[in-house]
C-alpha cells in the first residue's frame, strides 16, 4: 500500500481556503477505500487543535507555520528528510509548495499564482519574490500539479512553464453549513453580505463606496465579517458616513456566520484575483444568490446562477444591488440556478480525482 507523506505546515488555523482545502480533501480521502495510507507533518499551530479529520498518524514537526523563516526552511528542507525517514512514497504540499530535494514523486496544489499575475494586490510584497522563487523550485521538482480552476492552469503554464499533460485541473466543492441552513429559506430584501479577510485583493473598498451610490431611502444593510485584529474599513465607513448602513464585523461564530447566510438577501464578492471561490458555491448550496465581480475565474465558478458587476467598479455595484433588492422574482431565480450550480461539485469527486493524480505520479516514477 503506497505511503502518501502529506505537508501540512500550512495549516494553523489562519490560512482560511487553503485549509479548508487541505481538510476537506483528507476527511474525504479517509473515506475512500484503503489502496493509500498517509502521514501528516504538521504544523506546531496544528498540532494544538483538533486534526482528527485527517485520516492517519500526524507528526509534530515541531515547526510553526506562521514564523516565515521556520517555515521557509521546513518547507524546502525538512519536509523531505521527514518524508524519507517516514519510508513515504509519494509527498503531498497540498498548499502550493513542495521540497527543493525530493526523495519520491511530489504533487503539488498550486491552488493561484497571485504572488505572478497580480503582485500589486499582495498584502507581504517584501516576500514577493522569495515566494515566487519557492512556487518556481517546487513546481521545477514536482512530478504533477493539480489545480483549482482552468484560469489557474494557464497561470501555471504561463509562469512556471509547467506541461500541460502533468497538470490535474480539480475544481473545489462548497461545504454544507453546520448547522444545516434550508435551502431557499425565507430572506429578507435588505441585508447583503460580504466575508474574509482584509487583504488588498479582496477589494472590499469597492463594496463599501457601492453604498455611497445607493439612495439613503434604498440604502440596504451591509454586514462584513473577516477582520484580524483593527479593521482598516473602519475609517473609511465613518469617512464616508456610512455607520448606519454598514456593519463590520472580525471572525464570527459558525451559528452567527449560518445565520447570516440563512437569511441575507445575497453574498457579494468583490474578489479582484484569486484562484476560485469557494463561498460562491457554499451560498448557492443553501440558496443564497450571489453578486460577483466580473472576473475570468468567476465566471467560470458561477456561469450563469449568478449576478456579475464590473470589477472595482462601485457605481456598477451599487446597480446590481438595487436591481437584486427590488427583483423577488429574480432572487428566486437565483436561488434555483444556484442550487444547481453547486450540486454539480462534490469533495468525494475532489478526492476520487486526486486520488487518479496520485496514481499518474507514482507511475511516471
Amino acid at each position: 500500500m503506497p505511503l502518501v507523506f502529506v505537508n501540512l505546515l500550512q495549516t494553523t488555523g489562519t490560512k482560511g481556503g487553503i485549509e479548508i482545502y487541505a481538510r476537506e480533501l483528507y476527511r474525504h480521502l479517509g473515506e475512500q477505500p484503503g489502496e493509500f495510507s498517509f502521514i501528516g507533518y504538521g504544523s506546531s499551530e496544528l498540532m494544538k487543535r483538533d486534526h482528527s479529520w485527517f485520516p492517519g498518524e500526524v507528526i509534530d514537526s515541531g515547526i510553526s507555520g506562521e514564523n516565515r523563516l521556520t517555515w521557509a526552511f521546513g518547507e524546502l528542507f525538512s519536509v523531505a528528510r521527514a518524508a524519507r525517514r517516514s519510508g513515504a512514497d509519494l509527498i503531498h504540499g497540498p498548499a502550493m509548495f513542495g521540497p527543493l530535494h525530493p526523495p519520491v514523486p511530489v504533487v503539488i496544489s498550486v491552488h493561484d499564482l497571485l504572488y505572478f499575475s497580480h503582485p500589486e494586490l499582495m498584502q507581504t510584497k517584501l516576500f514577493t519574490e522569495p515566494v515566487k522563487w519557492m512556487e518556481r523550485r517546487g513546481a521545477a521538482a514536482a512530478t504533477r500539479l493539480i489545480t483549482i480552476s482552468e484560469y489557474s492552469a494557464s497561470a501555471i503554464r504561463r509562469y512556471l512553464g509547467f506541461p500541460d499533460d502533468r497538470i490535474d485541473v480539480i475544481p473545489l466543492a462548497g461545504r454544507a453549513p453546520d448547522p444545516v441552513v434550508t435551502p431557499g429559506a425565507t430572506r429578507a430584501s435588505d441585508l447583503f453580505l460580504a466575508i474574509g479577510q482584509r487583504s488588498p485583493y479582496k477589494d472590499f473598498e469597492t463594496i463599501v463606496r457601492a453604498w455611497t451610490h445607493i439612495p439613503e431611502s434604498d440604502r440596504p444593510r451591509l454586514v462584513i465579517t473577516g477582520s484580524h485584529g483593527d479593521d482598516p474599513l473602519v475609517p473609511l465607513v465613518e469617512r464616508l458616513g456610512l455607520q448606519r448602513w454598514v456593519e463590520l464585523k472580525s471572525w464570527v461564530p459558525t451559528e452567527e456566520l449560518t445565520d447570516l447566510f440563512a437569511t441575507a438577501t445575497a453574498l457579494i464578492d468583490s474578489t479582484l484575483a484569486t484562484g476560485f471561490s469557494l463561498p460562491t458555491l457554499e451560498a448557492m448550496g443553501i440558496g443564497l444568490p450571489v453578486i460577483l465581480a466580473d472576473t475570468e475565474v468567476f465566471r467560470e465558478v458561477g456561469a450563469d446562477a449568478a449576478d456579475y458587476f464590473s470589477a472595482g467598479n462601485p457605481a456598477d455595484l451599487a446597480r446590481a444591488v438595487q436591481s437584486l433588492s427590488q427583483d423577488p422574482e429574480r432572487r428566486g431565480e437565483l436561488t434555483r440556478l444556484g442550487l444547481a450550480r453547486a450540486s454539480q461539485f462534490s469533495w468525494e469527486a475532489v478526492a476520487a480525482r486526486t486520488l487518479d493524480s496520485f496514481r499518474e505520479a507514482l507511475q511516471q516514477a
